[in-house]
């Protein structure tokens, strides 16, 4: 009997969705009281959410632009993104992958954004300075608030860098993206790297997957040139440590992120920062950012990581 109501119900919410506003759909689950079964109000909760191509399609222009590249929908499928998830994103920016998993989680489900630890920032010279590094202190708190202002779902939101996740979030994450972070990780102390992959492997779930996206270097680069420091690192290199750290890789490999036109030769120079959206070579030079736009962004690997059973 309740599994032809869950399916009456799912049906009926389904016309709705299709002749009704969102939230006229939502009002209609709500009659779902407190004694319906697991079954139906997980039936309920995915008739009422999203899809995740229409949330990607309601990105802004500026955003979809890239998709060609950085292929988002295929990703997340990949690595088994779904509402009511928890997911934990390494190094999350301005946000660009957190705009999309927002809505994708949906209310049920949660986002943990992962900084890099103020110590490590510290190692990179350049951009960082006192005033950075003091900023970076309050990340977690900052993201949270520009999570929260973000989509108009109101998953759980919250944040910490690594060497401080909080214990209450331990064993808690479905999924952890670690999207273009990796190479940072590697470049520095081998001891950020056992930190982080720590942490990592802590906020997981025990059935849960490391989704790691990288820009790729060949295979016959020197390895001291595919360390990070250049933005590529090999895959094999990452499958190793992943395996080191007490991870195992998860099927094959996917080409969902591949570029087989980019092809870096380790000459000067040659990093993945001379490629767009950042053309860091070829910026002031038509000639050469025309042929560096003909490349795109670089060629990356798409792994998928469990922790080891054993």
């Amino acid at each position: 009997m309740r599994h032809a109501f869950a399916s009456a119900l799912v049906s009926v919410l389904a016309l709705s969705a299709c002749s009704k506003s969102a939230e006229t759909v939502k009002e209609t689950a709500e009659v779902v009281t407190s004694e319906t079964s697991e079954a139906v109000k997980e039936a309920v909760k995915t008739v009422t959410a999203p899809s995740l191509a229409d949330i990607l399609d309601a990105q802004p222009e500026t955003v979809k632009a890239r998709y060609v590249h950085r292929n988002p929908e295929a990703t997340l499928k990949f690595f088994g993104v779904k509402p009511g998830m928890t997911v934990a994103e390494v190094l999350p920016g301005g946000g660009w992958y957190t705009k999309i998993l927002l809505p994708a989680v949906g209310d049920d489900g949660s986002v943990i954004g992962i900084d890099y630890n103020v110590d490590m920032w510290a190692k990179f010279g350049g951009f960082v300075d006192d005033k950075f590094l003091e900023a970076r202190k309050g990340w977690a708190d900052t993201f949270i608030a520009d999570a929260n202002g973000w989509s108009d779902a109101s998953p759980n939101v919250r944040g910490f860098a690594f060497g401080g996740l909080p214990e209450d979030l331990e064993g808690s994450a479905d999924v952890v993206l670690m999207v273009r972070a990796f190479h940072h990780i590697n470049r520095f102390e081998q001891a950020h790297l056992a930190e982080a992959l720590a942490d990592v492997k802590a906020v997981l779930k025990p059935d849960g997957i490391v989704g790691m996206v990288q820009h790729r270097a060949p295979e016959d680069q020197a390895d001291d040139w595919a360390n990070g420091d250049n933005g590529y690192m090999k895959q094999s290199t990452i499958i190793q440590l992943m395996s080191d750290a007490g991870f195992e890789l998860v099927g094959d490999p996917s080409e969902i992120n591949a570029n087989p036109k980019d092809v870096p030769d380790g000459a000067a120079g040659d990093s993945v920062w001379r490629l767009p959206p950042t053309l860091g070579t070829s910026r002031e030079k038509p000639e050469l950012k025309a042929k560096m736009e003909a490349i795109g962004e670089t060629d990356r690997m798409t792994l998928k990581f469990r922790i080891k059973s054993n």
